[in-house]
């Protein structure tokens, strides 16, 4: 479906049903598949022919859902998760082992900030954590002769910077290693990253590619655009025989298109087993025939938003790249025309007791650990997943006591100003 749009392609892609077929993707919700003979199944263990033999491994209504995916972000292939954690850590480990080093923006996601900092450390994998904002110099510098991915958000959560993800491409690929990009707030309708040099592109499918909250997930799309037989010493996962899997060599079997998603597949997944139920990719596939009509609504909930908190008194500042006023303004303008996302973060004046009696006057926007879902709701990381930390050390860690992270679901933005409204009056 490459000549069509984006908007057909979130309505359309991965599937084309053939004649008196069913029209919606199948739910193929069965854990093995029947082979006549145990050489018509050996050759998918030898990797010889393609099909399906266990779900932890493949799955048709999968690798449909996976397929769309892969077709709005431009990329090769793609394998769904069962979360977005799961795909981040199976993207990273899939090309790091022990002893590898990874260059990463420092602003990113708190759990994935945890995974690469705490638990892969434990690996044997070290992080180098650099400002999003840093100079091609401080970039550069970053860099180890054991160095093998680079790793940002195009949107951070809940920080919203926006990265540039040209200057980051650009120093990956000197030193001769891909860039990964989590591109869960922006999602493909409003950033495609491998248009701008990403090689691989992570999402958590949880938010807005499911969009309701109905069912977790995650999802890897490889562009299919990295040489790994051109930087083979670094890479020899890829490049070097795979004795757990009858020797193969991944790189040369499968080419720059299939490598990377083909080893995680029959290496990873089959080791770690964290992949997405087909019922949840048929509900993931239910949101992303909408993704491309409701995130034009996310976008001007968002905007509206920010634009009344910031006439308010009560708002230390707000957070969101669409402001002309905001850090991030001018290089959303070229990353993100058709704005970011939902999520806004404001700050206020009153601290924790301000951000505790705003959140509690709510009644439209609900408190919830979520974002990007269709119903509008909020957070105070201080008094919830940050409340282990006094007020020093939040605000070392960016998140100062009174910050709320709402985000913008469907609902009529008027609506949600009033809310918003009387939340801040009750601060008075």
């Amino acid at each position: 479906m490459s000549e069509y749009s984006i908007n057909t392609k979130c309505v359309q892609g991965g599937y084309t049903p053939g004649n008196g077929e069913p029209r919606q993707i199948p739910i193929y919700q069965s854990t093995t598949f029947k082979y006549e003979t145990g050489d018509a199944m050996g050759a998918l263990f030898d990797l010889e022919a393609s099909g399906y033999f266990y779900s932890r491994l493949a799955n048709p209504t999968n690798d449909i859902v996976a397929k769309k995916i892969a077709e709005l972000e431009g990329g090769s292939a793609a394998m769904l998760t069962s979360s977005g954690q799961a795909a981040s850590f199976m993207a990273f480990f899939n090309i790091c082992e022990c002893g590898s080093h990874i260059v990463a923006s420092s602003t990113i996601y708190g759990g994935t900030f945890n995974l690469l900092d705490v638990t892969m450390k434990k690996m044997g994998i070290e992080t180098t954590f650099v400002s999003p904002d840093c100079s091609e110099e401080e970039l550069n510098a970053a860099f180890r002769d054991n160095t093998k991915l680079v790793f940002g958000e195009t949107i951070a959560n809940p920080a919203l910077t926006v990265l540039d993800i040209e200057k980051f491409a650009k120093a990956a690929h000197s030193h001769g290693v891909p860039l990964m990009i989590d591109n869960t707030f922006a999602t493909p309708v409003n950033c495609r990253p491998i248009e701008w040099g990403a090689d691989i592109v992570t999402h958590s499918t949880t938010k807005y590619m499911d969009g309701h909250g109905a069912g977790l997930g995650g999802v890897i799309v490889d562009a299919g655009k990295f040489d790994w037989m051109a930087h083979a010493d670094k890479y020899p996962g890829l490049t070097t025989p795979d004795d757990s899997y009858h020797g193969v060599t991944y790189a040369e079997k499968f080419g720059k298109e299939g490598a990377f998603i083909t080893k995680c597949t029959v290496q990873l997944m089959r080791d770690f087993g964290s992949m997405q139920s087909p019922f949840n990719a048929f509900i993931l596939n239910l949101g992303l025939e909408s993704l491309h009509v409701r995130m034009p609504r996310h976008v001007e909930n968002g905007q509206a938003v920010a634009e009344y908190l910031q006439g308010r008194d009560e708002i230390e500042y707000v957070s969101y790249s669409g402001l002309p006023t905001d850090k991030y303004y001018e290089v959303a303008k070229k990353y993100l025309p058709n704005g970011g996302c939902g999520v806004v973060s404001f700050c206020l004046k009153g601290g924790r007791a301000a951000a505790e009696t705003f959140m509690n006057a709510l009644k439209l926007a609900a408190i919830e650990t979520h974002v990007a879902d269709a119903r509008t709701c909020c957070l105070n990381p201080a008094s919830t997943t940050h409340r282990q930390m006094n007020d020093e050390q939040l605000k070392a860690a960016g998140v100062p006591a009174g910050l709320v992270r709402m985000s913008c679901g469907l609902e009529d933005k008027a609506d949600l100003i009033a809310d918003i409204a009387q939340a801040l009056d009750a601060i008075r």
